[in-house]
């Protein structure tokens, strides 16, 4: 797995590429869903790179595959590592609710978004209400 600097905009994107790809089917939605939110700005990456990362990501994780070639998308030493990259409380706040978003941009949450998800606030001790109390401003 590549190494990007702490908080930095590719550690942030990685984490959504990884929400992208967790239920093992980018939707193109989840594309769509990057333009409309302004994704790009907010986490202060081009597109490319953005696009980049993603390919980084998913490179990264094929190179992770069994002798079988199964692939296992929720690792979680491979998560707790990602998650570590970003301790900025706002980038975190950021990261759940993109990667939220992303996760019902098909107009369903899978099991595997929903635990990856939860398991990502409940590792940085976020809760909905902390979403909601840093979003209603």
């Amino acid at each position: 797995m590549r190494n990007y600097p702490p908080n930095s905009p590719e550690a942030l994107a990685r984490l959504l590429a990884m929400f992208m790809i967790t239920d093992g089917n980018m939707d193109p939605r989840e594309l769509e869903l990057l333009e409309k939110l302004h994704v790009y700005h907010l986490i202060n990456l081009p597109r490319k790179q953005f696009a980049q990362v993603l390919r980084d990501f998913c490179d990264d994780v094929s190179d992770e595959a069994g002798d079988d070639g199964s692939i296992r998308l929720l690792d979680r030493e491979r998560i707790d590592n990602l998650l570590s990259e970003v301790s900025d409380h706002r980038k975190r706040i950021l990261a759940c609710v993109l990667a939220m978003d992303i996760s019902k941009s098909d107009g369903t949450i899978s099991d595997s978004e929903m635990a990856l998800l939860s398991y990502m606030m409940k590792s940085w001790n976020i809760t909905l209400d902390d979403l909601e109390r840093e979003f209603a401003r």
